[in-house]
């Protein structure tokens, strides 16, 4: 016989204003159950956590919870008020603790890495996220609330939770945005959609099948009863006498029909996410040679060197502190390391989008983030009305008004990429970026990234997102190493074998592309000296030319005018591009063997 659930809910409705978040949500959590909870930024799963935790903000319905039962939440936003120390704030989630010399909060700090005295107003993020899960944990309840814990966590520590929620003897409910997480912890998921709770009795990994059909055939369902309004309302307007007594049925059931379909709120749209295009970078984006940086005794960085290429989708991942951030600006040129060099590839455009969100001021509004005092913007190269281009990141009429500081954190993301990506560039150095995103904003984020015709540089945790999109992975290990692999995080993983050999791997790490002739021994030879003396001015000239070519054919009225001059400049266009990517080529190649000759 099934255990009755340690916590329930019934008929649970909230509102938001106008908006309708919960709209009677029934759901039962049974001991040791193992269940996410998903649904698109803003739809209302941080406060059906708050509700489950026991907060009575719900406008009605009722929440039971087992007597003796103990729930502990982590919030996505920890508040350390009145708790002087670490070690005072992990013991406070105990009833019975000897204050923070409790052997259970100094093993799990321990586990967590953090200094027990240490004031927690100067943890870093990531710091703040490891005391957040130690208090959650430590009391062992008997339901775990979990919001975004893998937030400002690096991988190690993510795996490390992993491990812990695997061998956990009591229920928990998990929102997160890693949908590897979800993948390898849950094994039922919530979906919370328009208010509703659905349950699938089954993995993570089963939820996008799932939930597509639910919604493939929701779609038939409301097509089939507009039809049907259709026909109800041409008769209701043709038929004479629709409004004797002896029609009046069938006019209050049409107006029933009418009240159903408005009652069926459709699925929110997806975001549209697209990235401005700046005028093509040159065939190599960077080159960094045997660069190293030390902050005092510490070494962040040692003889590093890379070749980054243009459309090369580069991940950067590490240990929280191993300098990830560091390297990251070092290669875009924003800092000078200590020895060696760094060579900006010709033409780059670059973009950055800060995991602090530097760019957001809490007190403006969205529409002042984007536009100050305007009604338009540049998007992409076009002018464009503020509130059309908020409706295609799914900021609601409203919210385009209100401050910035009460939006939820995946809509402040969206609301960054907004931002940052309406501006050309053909180089994206992204900090984070996938923090607090829904999985269909993931999904559109990561379709983007991949179409770019530009150079991506990415730092994050997400293992499923890196996998998707990057071509090689830079790896900090938080020793100085850092160690390029091809392929994404799985990739690495199997490349990287016991960790132990990891800071004995060369420095060396992608293939050289290979160059057209066999190497001399000792000197390039005249020619391809030459060459590459020539090739240079040759590529300037050709992007020169180019850039002409592109804005005589911006001109509307050339075709109508000149039709002939028309197609000579596009046929020409066209083989200049063709010249431009052989000339690139063949200096990079040049450039490469005279490095291995001198090297």
């Amino acid at each position: 016989m099934a255990e009755p659930p340690l916590l329930t809910l019934a008929g649970i409705r909230y509102h938001l204003g106008d908006q309708t978040i919960l709209d009677g949500v029934e759901l039962g959590i049974a001991p040791g159950e193992r269940l996410s909870l998903v649904g698109r930024n803003g739809a209302g799963k941080s406060t059906l956590l708050r509700i489950l935790a026991g907060e009575p903000i719900a406008d009605s319905g009722t929440r039971f919870a087992q007597p003796g039962a103990t729930i502990a939440t982590l919030p996505q936003e920890p508040d350390f008020t009145g708790h002087p120390t670490v070690g005072h704030y992990v013991a406070a989630a105990l009833a019975d603790a000897l204050g923070p010399s409790d052997y259970r909060v100094t093993a799990l700090l321990d586990e967590v890495k953090l200094d027990s005295a240490k004031n927690p107003t100067e943890l870093s993020g990531g710091e703040a996220r490891r005391a957040a899960i130690a208090r959650a944990l430590v009391a062992e309840p008997d339901v775990l609330l979990l919001d975004e814990p893998t937030n400002h966590l690096d991988l190690p520590t993510i795996e490390w939770l992993e491990d812990k929620l695997s061998a956990w003897s009591g229920a928990y409910v998990l929102v997160s945005h890693d949908r590897r997480f979800l993948a390898n912890l849950s094994r039922a998921v919530l979906w919370l959609d328009r208010g509703i709770v659905r349950r699938l009795d089954s993995g993570y990994a089963e939820f996008e099948g799932w939930s597509s059909g639910i919604l493939e055939r929701e779609a038939t369902e409301r097509h089939k009863l507009d039809r049907l309004i259709e026909r109800e309302t041409e008769w209701a307007g043709k038929s004479i006498r629709a409004r004797r007594t002896r029609n009046e049925g069938r006019l209050r059931q049409l107006g029933e029909l009418r009240k159903q379909r408005r009652q069926q709120i459709g699925p929110t749209g997806r975001a549209t996410i697209e990235v401005g295009q700046a005028e093509q970078s040159g065939a190599l984006a960077i080159t960094a040679r045997n660069i190293s940086k030390r902050f005092g005794e510490r070494a962040i960085v040692e003889n590093f060197s890379t070749r980054i290429f243009r459309r090369d989708r580069i991940g950067l991942i590490g240990p929280n502190g191993a300098g990830k951030t560091t390297l990251l600006r070092m290669l875009i040129g924003d800092l000078e390391p200590d020895t060696g060099s760094v060579k900006l590839g010709a033409n780059l455009v670059p973009v950055v989008i800060d995991q602090r969100r530097a760019a957001l001021d809490p007190d403006k509004t969205p529409w002042e983030t984007l536009a100050d005092r305007n009604d338009h913007l540049l998007v992409r190269g076009r002018q464009m009305h503020v509130m059309s281009y908020l409706r295609e990141y799914l900021f609601r009429d409203e919210q385009a008004r209100q401050p910035v500081r009460t939006l939820s954190g995946g809509e402040r993301n969206r609301l960054l990429l907004a931002k940052a990506l309406a501006a050309p560039s053909n180089l994206l150095v992204l900090d984070e970026p996938t923090n607090d995103l829904d999985a269909d904003t993931l999904d559109l984020l990561q379709e983007a990234l991949s179409e770019y015709d530009g150079t991506v540089l990415l730092v994050s945790h997400d293992r499923d997102f890196l996998d998707r999109l990057v071509t090689s992975t830079i790896a900090m290990e938080g020793d100085g190493t850092a160690i390029e692999y091809a392929g994404g995080y799985s990739d690495y993983v199997v490349q990287r074998g016991p960790r132990e050999v990891v800071a004995a791997a060369p420095a060396v790490r992608r293939e050289k592309p290979p160059s057209r002739e066999s190497a001399p021994k000792a000197r390039l030879g005249y020619k391809r000296e030459r060459a590459l003396a020539e090739l240079p001015k040759r590529i300037e000239a050709l992007n020169v030319e180019i850039a002409a070519l592109n804005a005589a054919l911006t001109d509307p009225d050339l075709y109508r005018r000149d039709p002939a001059a028309f197609a000579a400049r596009t046929a020409r266009l066209g083989a200049a591009q063709a010249e431009l990517d052989t000339a690139e080529t063949e200096w990079l190649e040049l450039e490469l063997l005279r490095e291995e000759l001198s090297g």
